[in-house]
């Protein structure tokens, strides 16, 4: 008797052990599909964001940025920009007359610039200043969902829409900024706000999309107001207009093909 009781004693505490080590595991699972499920929202959340700012297929756009301080204008430039897929990009310099034939060449994320008086494109960095408070990356590279890895880390209302709130973790050190904070609209997928933070976490500019209006063939943002985190008071103002769907060829997105473009 005694025997057979140990025996069943070890029975049960051999399926107890087992259990202990399945419930842990099953847990491990659960919370892995879980947090692959949320990343997987998040990203499709930023996907949808980023097909109501710019078209995913080839386009053509002008931009007109104005920088000021304490509301007065200290510059202002043009720009138009032709763009493939997010990935491959031409700006160039329309305005000031001074500053006209110098183009900008992204692909992927590498960056050229092609000026008149130079025999060789120039190499730059997507987050080193183009005007203002605009980086190089704000205008020749506007992809977030290929910089970024997205996590949701809430809503907010404000006023009276919700919002998701996107944290952005950049996906190399070579993408605009390390971190982008995004507020994306909950019903429609519209941005609506970021914040930009350096690699230490410092804020570095705020901005917001303004202006929705139909542009190539949805609602889009016209203008981006890009402000200094310290100083408000100093901003950037990126007028978007004249925006049309192109039949862009591969071709034209070539170092050997900047100097053919007017």
């Amino acid at each position: 008797m005694i025997a057979v009781t140990r025996r069943l004693c070890g029975s049960m505490a051999a399926i107890a052990a087992l259990s202990l080590t399945i419930v842990p595991s099953a847990l491990a699972q659960a919370q892995t599909t879980t947090s692959s499920q949320e990343d997987q929202g998040a990203r499709i959340i930023l996907q949808k964001a980023d097909e109501v700012r710019f078209p995913a297929q080839g386009f053509e756009v002008s931009v007109a940025i104005q920088t000021s301080q304490h509301g007065q204008v200290t510059e202002a430039r043009e720009y138009k920009v032709l763009s493939k897929g997010n990935e491959d990009t031409i700006v160039m310099i329309t305005a000031p007359a001074s500053e006209r034939g110098q183009i900008m060449l992204m692909k992927g994320r590498d960056l050229w610039v092609f000026l008149p008086d130079v025999s060789q494109p120039v190499r730059l960095s997507l987050a080193q200043r183009l005007t203002g408070q605009v980086a190089n990356g704000d205008i020749a590279r506007a992809n977030f969902s290929g910089d970024y890895s997205p996590k949701l880390v809430g809503t907010e209302k404000i006023v009276d829409q919700t919002y998701y709130v996107l944290d952005l973790s950049a996906v190399d050190r070579w993408v605009t900024y390390q971190r982008v904070r995004l507020w994306v609209g909950q019903t429609n997928y519209w941005p609506h706000k970021a914040d930009f933070f350096s690699l230490s976490g410092r804020l570095l500019k705020t901005c917001r999309y303004e202006g929705f209006k139909q542009i190539a063939g949805r609602m889009r943002p016209s203008r981006l107001v890009m402000s200094d985190a310290l100083r408000e008071e100093e901003q950037s103002v990126l007028d978007y207009s004249n925006m049309k769907l192109r039949d862009l060829p591969d071709k034209i997105f070539s170092k050997d093909y900047l100097k053919k473009l007017d």
